[in-house]
């Protein structure tokens, strides 16, 4: 059997984007028979919220989505996950920078925005923590969704 691929996927505080994203990636993986060759975790770039569960707002997304078996914990990302995974994907540009700025010399995981892979362009996934509505959170769960299907196509015989 040969090694699983890996993925990480970062947003600021592991508790929105990267969760939803998390999910659907996890979700995709299960529907296209791959969770013998494919893993992803999620995590953030900051540590405000390690421990915590998603927002309620991603959960409420999630589970509405059809996706039942989703739990996580916030955690913040490593040195080690720059060797530990294959891709690290990020939402934003300020995201890219960070992880440009950390990634250690050692580092051999490709660092992407997951919108890279969006079949509509959309390359930001934008956070929608201060918004009042769950209107964002919807629009996070749908660019997710088409990014992880192209990127899964595109890096799954690989």
């Amino acid at each position: 059997m040969t090694e699983k691929k890996r993925v990480l996927i970062i947003c600021l505080g592991n508790i929105c984007r990267s969760p939803i994203a998390e999910a659907v990636f996890n979700d995709q993986i299960n529907k296209l028979g791959l969770s013998d060759s494919w893993e992803v975790e999620s995590a953030g770039i900051i540590g405000y919220h390690i421990g915590k569960n998603p927002d309620h707002r991603s959960m409420s997304i999630i589970r509405e989505k059809g996706i039942t078996n989703y739990s996580h914990k916030a955690r913040q990302i490593t040195r080690d996950d720059f060797i530990k995974f294959d891709w690290i994907l990020a939402m934003d540009k300020s995201n890219i920078q960070y992880l440009n700025q950390m990634k250690p010399p050692n580092s051999t995981a490709k660092i992407e925005l997951l919108g890279k892979y969006d079949p509509r362009g959309e390359l930001i996934i934008r956070d929608p923590f201060y918004d009042v509505d769950i209107a964002g959170f919807y629009k996070v769960y749908e660019q997710s969704l088409r990014s992880s299907k192209a990127f899964l196509e595109k890096h799954k015989d690989k």
